[in-house]
């Protein structure tokens, strides 16, 4: 069931955003309540302290099981700044 939202955005915004949604073919109201299901999923709230670049990263990455990433990073800043 759909519900009526009342928002209050800057013209400038909105006028991008509806230029964006007719570019994507879709319409604003999709792209924001699609916006809200991922704002408020569960897979979301445990990413909430990951940044989008970080999160778009996620999974292209295989570490060994046995991985000291503070160990491996002293070992790469020492080399940068020390034995350079």
């Amino acid at each position: 069931m759909s519900t009526k939202l009342t928002l209050t955005v800057d013209k400038t915004i909105i006028a991008q955003a509806k230029k964006y949604a007719r570019n994507s073919g879709r319409s604003l109201s999709e792209i924001i309540e699609n916006y809200l299901k991922v704002l408020t999923s569960e897979e979301r709230r445990d990413l909430s302290e990951v940044s989008p670049v970080v999160k778009s990263l996620k999974g292209s990455f295989k570490a060994p099981k046995v991985f000291d990433y503070k160990e491996e990073l002293t070992k790469a800043l020492t080399e940068k700044y020390i034995d350079s």
